[in-house]
């Protein structure tokens, strides 16, 4: 059992504090590329879980059809900047409310840094 002081609670607390600020600041510059207002504006983000370093980002897109290519886009940017922080390890997203969420999910995930959307195939199963 490992037991902590107030004082390291504390720390802890304003590290991930920190840390969350960073994150919403590396989404903040990030924009729907059909209409330019950033995805923050748009209240896009539904939730930001960190845990040891990890960030679970849970975000919605403008529609349920929104070209998949847009969509795309805006979960790879969420994904980049987010893995740019220097104490975050790892990075998911998850698209829902959006018909190709599925597929862009496993794109973004799995697929690793394209650096391009041009390598989104959006038939893939």
């Amino acid at each position: 059992m490992v037991i902590y002081g107030i004082t390291t609670i504390l720390f802890m607390s304003t590290d991930l504090q920190q840390l969350r600020k960073k994150i919403f600041d590396a989404l903040t510059p990030i924009v729907d590329p059909e209409i330019n207002v950033s995805i923050m504006e748009l209240q896009l983000i539904d939730n930001v879980d960190i845990q040891d370093g990890n960030v679970k980002i849970d975000l919605h897109l403008t529609s349920p059809f929104c070209p998949a290519v847009f969509g795309f886009k805006i979960a790879q940017d969420v994904r980049d900047n987010i893995q740019k922080i220097e104490s975050v390890k790892k990075v998911i997203i998850n698209v829902s409310n959006h018909f190709m969420a599925e597929a862009i999910n496993k794109q973004v995930n799995e697929g690793g840094n394209t650096g391009t959307t041009g390598t989104f195939a959006i038939y893939d199963k």
